[in-house]
């Protein structure tokens, strides 16, 4: 997600019209334009477009369309779908979103839902006129803009710009005059909201306390992270701002900062009740401070939530809830007598103490009430120290957590709740409640497996010519899925060259699933997905039946290139399963490998220049450049010589290799797979075979916009390379042989056959591309080199590889519980204790940068003088 602003073209009271090609156009309507970023809360902006639309909230409906896509409107509904929606504008300046619903906003019912001040900046309104103007789009405010003045009893005014929404309920004496009373109006006008609170702690102490039965532990707690971090003096709050270099550290800074980075806190300072801002403060950013955020007023608030015999609550389950919180307030541990639907005893853990409650369901209707109550404790806190909180309280407090920063460790959890709470963890209670949190947040993993046929059948409908194959053993354990969708299959045949890496990649869970890929390589050298398969084993079976299922895929004749890492052992499957195909090793592997067998001694220019020397080795085309650098590896270190020696040279160097030119990649192919699946870990299975499409939709989106701006025949990186051949072909003597053949004279003498196409140089051929000797002859009788490049490269078939777009697999991302069936017709993966034989036994690397001992005495290495046993 970005870093940056995003603005939200919130466009209503209009219809959608459809044309011909099915296109979707919004008519008539207004629009305005607000302000969000990466830190604006889904909760937030749904209120902020009721209001602004006069909507009533609970009926507000959100949706937009994906990045060039105007036929399918993709629902709001949560953080996380308005999180991806996000993502998917992160190269946009603006986005469109289309707000529906219930003509009606009532300001009551919002303070009922939520009374944390919304985060959002709403810009100036814009006209309607299919796509926004710029003009009205400023995310500065105009040096013309009024100010407003937000005050505190008894302290001077601040001003602050308009555009800002700021709502600042803290004061610490009471009003002195009626005039002090509160006015307002909408923050959508751009008008200011004067408030002096009527707060102060008689005031307070008089009113009922008041608070949500309902809300988890960690609703609260949340909105505190959000804006600051403080402390509470005797004299009553006073908002100052942190320095970086003060010396009362704030913690969590990350959860506790403003969208500028100002740490804001409340401290104690005598004589002094007003609300001092820096000067360098962004106004833009907004500040939301209320008292009931404070956790010890939290706490507090937790204490009041049992009163006595007669106190009714909605359900057993509330009751539960409030109980829970009430020991953790008060500092008890109480076990249950009795447990179930119609009545709840229970009593403290200490035996002998005369703490107890009983609490049971009225016959009349569902409310539940406190029958009987000792709230006296005999045990004098001893309860407390075998302290067990309950698995629900934690985990509750657990998933407000992981819903901010679902990457969050289990010890920075552990202490957050020992510091907002009181209440030590241990690990292993900790990462138990985190399995159950993230259950609840991204559904069952091992229930998701399940939802893999509706996929399978989902996929094909809305892609169709997508290849699925799902395989599961006789317990209905899956043991393979292979899925390739049409937009890859159409574009490696219609624009890709026939070059496939083939890579495996862990899928991060408990059940040790492996990711099969096959991915390509477009004309601008730009790796493209093809294929993806989710195995439980990986081995040279199922890398055959991978194979076998891309060949089906794929229904091509045409000879393929296939790379894979030299370790697998994939050559021989790989020729039996495609005819005509070559095989190469990965040059990426085959460099990391070199480099944990370059061991010492070394001599010369030592470690340094060995990996560029084997890269020189593989690129040689000539059988005299690549002796050259393999003596060279020789007499820098013989042990190096030894490992690279036993490859053969017909599977990595140009000199040797048939298929096609591929070893000058030696970027790893994987490593998009690996980062992805590491933000995703957690994530269950049908979550990340979402991100896996949604990373080729975003892939095929962009390149498909960036090369509709190319002017070139050729695509970048190949149009820079013929220029320079180009360049270097100026001052060279062509002479002609034949209608076909001709001299060049460089250095030395090359003949080239246009005919063929080929130099005796080598390169024409190896790259795809003329070489300068080449091009100096095509300058010389007049012909195009564009007509004699490899059709790989042009911009045409750049633009097939990525014209398939991929349509949106509706309900893909509904949670598991949603769509949850009675019959398990897919389960996951057996446990890994039953691939243990599977695994390759991996042998013991040494490190390269490590210094290799050698002794004087003898001259070999491994030990020194002092303890050399060798006889001379």
């Amino acid at each position: 997600m970005v870093k940056g602003k995003l603005i939200l073209i919130c466009q209503s009271g209009g219809e959608f019209v459809s044309d011909a090609d099915g296109n979707l156009s919004y008519n008539r309507g207004e629009a305005n334009a607000v302000n969000i970023n990466q830190d604006t809360p889904y909760d937030d902006l749904k209120i902020k477009l009721a209001e602004m639309c006069n909507l009533e909230l609970k009926t507000v409906s959100i949706k937009y369309f994906l990045p060039r896509n105007r036929k399918t409107l993709i629902n709001l509904r949560s953080e996380k779908d308005f999180k991806r929606m996000v993502e998917f504008h992160a190269n946009s300046v603006t986005a469109e979103i289309f707000v529906s619903g219930k003509e009606g906003f009532d300001r009551d019912a919002l303070n009922t839902y939520t009374d944390r001040t919304i985060g959002l900046k709403l810009a100036e309104n814009v006209n309607h006129h299919g796509t926004p103007d710029s003009g009205g789009l400023s995310t500065t405010p105009s040096k013309a803009t009024p100010l407003r003045t937000v005050r505190t009893a008894a302290a001077s005014p601040i001003a602050i710009q308009s555009d800002c929404l700021v709502d600042v309920h803290i004061s610490c004496q009471e009003p002195d005059s009626p005039s002090q009373a509160t006015t307002s109006s909408s923050p959508s006008s751009g008008h200011v909201a004067e408030d002096d609170s009527d707060y102060t702690p008689r005031s307070r102490a008089q009113s009922p306390i008041s608070f949500d039965y309902d809300a988890t532990p960690a609703d609260t707690v949340k909105k505190r992270r959000r804006t600051a971090s403080w402390k509470i003096g005797a004299n009553g709050p006073t908002i100052v701002v942190t320095d970086n270099d003060s010396k009362e550290k704030i913690s969590r800074k990350k959860k506790s900062r403003s969208s500028t980075g100002v740490m804001v806190r409340i401290d104690t300072v005598e004589d002094e009740d007003s609300v001092h801002l820096p000067d360098n403060f962004d106004s833009s950013s907004p500040i939301a401070l209320r008292d009931e955020d404070l956790p010890e007023k939290l706490v507090a608030t937790w204490k009041e939530g049992i009163t006595g015999v007669g106190q009714d609550f909605k359900s057993v389950k509330e009751f539960r809830a409030v109980l829970q919180k009430y020991a953790v307030a008060h500092r008890f541990v109480y076990k249950l007598k009795k447990n179930d639907a119609s009545r709840v005893s229970g009593r403290c853990v200490v035996e002998g103490c005369s703490w107890k409650i009983h609490a049971s369901r009225l016959p009349t209707d569902q409310t539940f009430r406190i029958r009987k109550f000792n709230d006296l404790h005999t045990c004098g806190g001893e309860s407390w120290k075998s302290a067990h909180r309950t698995r629900n309280w934690l985990v509750s407090i657990i998933k407000e957590r992981l819903r901010d920063s679902p990457n969050e460790k289990p010890r920075e959890i552990a202490k957050s709740i020992l510091r907002d709470f009181g209440i030590k963890l241990r690990y292993s209670q900790v990462w138990r409640g985190m399995e159950d949190a993230k259950e609840q947040l991204q559904g069952s993993y091992s229930k998701s497996y399940n939802r893999l046929p509706w996929f399978c059948e989902k996929v094909v409908n809305t892609n169709p010519g997508t290849v699925v194959k799902l395989m599961v053993d006789d317990e209905k354990r899956l043991q393979r899925f292979f899925f390739s969708l049409h937009a890859s299959v159409y574009g490696f045949k219609h624009g890709c060259r026939p070059l496939i890496f083939l890579e495996a990649t862990s899928l991060r869970s408990k059940y040790k699933e492996t990711l099969m890929t096959a991915t390509a390589v477009d004309g601008d050298d730009g790796f493209f997905p093809v294929a993806f398969a989710v195995i439980d084993i990986e081995n040279g079976d199922s890398w055959r039946w991978f194979l076998e299922q891309l060949k089906s895929a794929l229904s091509t004749s045409q000879s393929i290139t296939f790379i894979s890492d030299r370790e697998k052992n994939l050559k021989n499957s790989v020729l039996e399963v495609f005819e005509n195909a070559s095989h190469g090793y990965s040059i990426f592997h085959l460099l990391e490998s070199f480099k944990r067998n370059m061991k010492g001694p070394f001599h010369g220019d030592g470690r340094a220049v060995l990996p560029e020397i084997f890269l020189a080795a593989a690129h040689a085309v000539r059988l005299g450049g690549f002796r050259n650098s393999t003596e060279q590896i020789k007499q820098i270190c013989s042990h190096a010589y030894d490992w690279l020696i036993q490859i053969e040279p017909e599977g990595w160097t140009s000199l040797s290799f048939k298929g096609q030119h591929y070893n000058y990649i030696t970027e790893n192919v994987a490593e998009p797979y690996s980062k992805l699946i590491e933000d995703s870990r957690g994530s269950t299975i049908m979550q990340k075979i979402e991100a896996l499409i949604c990373m080729l939709g975003d892939l095929i989106d962009h390149r498909k916009l960036e090369s509709s701006n190319w002017s070139t025949k050729l695509t970048p990186s190949k149009e820079r390379k013929i220029q320079k051949e180009a360049v270097k072909a100026h001052g060279l003597k062509v002479l002609i042989s034949s209608d076909v053949l001709f001299e060049v004279h460089d250095e030395m003498t090359h003949v080239v056959n246009i005919e063929n196409p080929e130099c005796t140089c080598l390169e024409w051929k190896q790259s795809g591309l003329p070489c300068c000797h080449a091009v100096a002859v095509f300058n010389y009788i007049g012909k195009c080199v564009y007509d004699y490049c490899s059709s790989y490269f042009m911009v045409e078939n750049y633009r097939s590889t990525y014209s398939a777009s991929i349509n949106p697999t509706p309900g893909i991302g509904t949670p598991v519980e949603d769509v949850e069936s009675d019959t398990a017709d897919v389960l996951p993966p057996c446990p890994p204790e039953s691939a243990i034989e599977e695994k390759p036994v991996e042998t013991k690397t040494v490190d390269p940068n490590k210094r290799t001992v050698m002794c004087s005495r003898c001259k070999e290495p491994g030990h020194n003088k002092a303890s050399c046993k060798a006889t001379l």
